[in-house]
């Protein structure tokens, strides 16, 4: 997957005639109604949601790609979105789920100091 930040104004509007958004509306949809808090759904305010949310997974992927390692290779890789959401501020909320991937015996090790920590204090 090749990705560039350079685009033109004309490959939008060409492309936005032929497919204004890539996700499939009728997930979002099911995605949207599974909140509670949600009766019903606006097809203005379900298209915004669903181009709001290609939008930011693009510019996710944009800048995990060019802090990342993918320069090189011209790849995304977890690890490249696990540390964007690590390292932007903008991204620290995904942190919980993109968590940076550690070796089972490293996160054993980790809970274990963690509870002969919480022993000593008591």
């Amino acid at each position: 997957m090749k990705m560039s930040q350079n685009s033109s104004g004309k490959d939008d509007q060409a492309s936005g005639s032929k497919k204004p958004i890539s996700l499939p509306i009728s997930r979002v949809r099911l995605i949207m109604k599974s909140s509670p808090d949600v009766s019903s759904i606006n097809q203005d305010a379900l298209f915004l949601t669903t181009k709001a949310t290609e939008l930011f997974v693009q510019h996710l992927a944009l800048s995990s790609f060019n802090n990342g390692s993918g320069k090189e290779t011209n790849s995304l890789s977890y690890s490249d979105l696990a540390n964007t959401a690590q390292e932007t501020e903008t991204f620290h909320f995904l942190t919980d789920i993109l968590p940076k991937k550690i070796l089972a015996q490293d996160y054993l090790n980790s809970l274990e100091q963690m509870q002969e920590e919480e022993g000593a204090d008591y």
